[in-house]
């Protein structure tokens, strides 16, 4: 079963507001109070088909990428789920590993109706694997959908949890960077300065180097000799920045696309999507009949 995790789903928060919004209308009983109604279920269904056909298009137009090779910016991966290098994630309530996790907690009411007392989700980062390389996934602030959810009752209280697992089939789209050897930019220039800037900072230490006469300054040769031990010094840091190993990063796009974990195929995410976007478009053609209906009566 597809369960809804993160931030609040645009298609199912707009679907309660048109339920509570007919309601309403039949409540009120007026012409003005239907055309009230109606006008906002309009509003709010445009907005929601949009929210819907948006996340169709994502999901659709992106292309799939490979990790190794992905170019910086919005990307596409698809892989496994797998630890980060340490000590594997506990789920809050049932201490299960896992990647991530939500929790629910709910407290069984004298109405026998069950309200939500606590509630949370982990933000420990994990790995994305495909055949090429890993891509660490930061899921601050994404939409994730899983597979995997389990609900119990005990003493007057429910819990519901979902986690994803590692060796989970991943799909990811968001903003993704290299940072490391490949993606290193470096001005040797600035380096230079900023070196025998922190060199000047410890004079004794730089008059101990250079100071080949022992007359407590630096001539215009010892401070040749300086520069050319700086630049040596830059150079050296300069190879090992560029050798080390490349880091692949994901995380929320910072111009405000959809940035979406699921360990669904992205197929089942496109056509329930597209189902949204019918359910909407449909509400919101029905909502104006019956507008156009009440203002010509």
């Amino acid at each position: 079963m597809l369960v809804r995790l993160r931030r609040e789903y645009a298609q199912l928060v707009t679907s309660g507001a048109q339920l509570i919004l007919l309601l309403l209308g039949f409540k009120l009983g007026t012409r003005t109070g239907w055309l009230f109604s109606l006008g906002l279920m309009a509003a709010i269904s445009l907005m929601a088909w949009l929210s819907s056909l948006n996340r169709l298009r994502a999901v659709r137009d992106t292309p799939t990428s490979k990790v190794a090779s992905a170019a910086q910016g919005y990307v596409e991966l698809q892989g496994y789920g797998q630890y980060v290098a340490g000590s594997p994630l506990l789920s809050k309530l049932s201490a299960i590993p896992c990647l991530w996790f939500r929790y629910q907690v709910e407290e069984r009411s004298g109405n026998n109706k069950w309200k939500v007392i606590d509630g949370g989700e982990s933000s420990d980062s994990f790995m994305l694997r495909d055949d090429t390389g890993l891509c660490i996934v930061d899921p601050e602030q994404a939409e994730i959908y899983t597979k995997h959810r389990s609900q119990w009752s005990d003493a007057g209280y429910r819990y519901t949890e979902w986690n994803l697992f590692p060796n989970d089939s991943l799909y990811a789209i968001g903003e993704f960077r290299t940072q490391g050897g490949s993606s290193v930019e470096f001005n040797t220039r600035e380096e230079l300065n900023t070196l025998l800037a922190e060199w000047k900072k410890d004079m004794p230490a730089l008059l101990k180097r250079f100071d080949l006469d022992n007359n407590g300054t630096l001539d215009l040769q010892e401070w040749m000799l300086a520069r050319q031990a700086a630049k040596r010094e830059v150079a050296k840091r300069m190879q090992e920045a560029q050798a080390a190993p490349d880091i692949h990063l994901m995380g929320k796009p910072r111009d405000g696309r959809l940035f979406l974990i699921s360990s669904l195929d992205p197929d089942d995410l496109a056509r329930r999507y597209m189902l949204w976007a019918w359910a909407h478009l449909l509400v919101f053609i029905a909502a104006l009949v019956a507008l156009g209906w009440l203002i010509k009566s």
